[in-house]
């Protein structure tokens, strides 16, 4: 197993739309076991494939407290959504330091394979509907920094640049 570098927001990589995996292989396996090891390492509760500059289609997650609980998600999408919204502080291993409140769905029905390539869907709500649409956001290029208005946005990417730049310093 390997640890995958994360892309830090505002890199342009982390706006490219993953494509669904056409084979679940040894390949896919191996990079769900980096992104995993990726994920605790850092450490986190979700990471997408596309975090790590792999434009596929896979996430995996972990909301457990004693963080041994994968779950894994190959062509994932979202069939339902509630009305209810609720609102989340949200973090991201793509925004180090960053955190601030999203509203999204409530509740969810999700439908995916899991890394052996079999379908499985399941309902989530709390923090793992949450985890999922912010994971499933990245797949489709967006980042959760979007959901915040434009003058956040510019200072998130200022502080992300100065830390940046103190990193290549020290």
């Amino acid at each position: 197993m390997a640890l995958l570098p994360i892309l830090h927001y505002p890199d342009p990589r982390l706006h490219k739309v993953a494509k669904p995996v056409q084979v679940v292989d040894d390949r896919i396996r191996q990079l769900v076991r980096d992104m995993a090891e990726t994920m605790y390492d850092a450490p986190g509760v979700g990471l997408a494939a596309t975090q790590v500059d792999v434009h596929e289609r896979v996430v995996v997650i972990d909301v457990s407290e004693e963080s041994n609980n994968l779950l894994v998600l190959i062509n994932p999408e979202i069939t339902w959504k509630s009305d209810e919204q609720q609102v989340y502080e949200e973090g991201c291993l793509s925004v180090p330091g960053v955190y601030d409140e999203v509203k999204r769905s409530a509740r969810i029905h999700v439908r995916a394979l899991n890394e052996q390539g079999e379908p499985f869907e399941f309902d989530a709500d709390g923090l793992l509907a949450v985890c999922v649409q912010h994971e499933l956001d990245h797949l489709l290029g967006k980042v959760f920094v979007e959901y915040l208005s434009s003058l956040k946005q510019n200072r998130i990417k200022t502080k992300i640049r100065k830390q940046e730049r103190e990193a290549l310093k020290a």
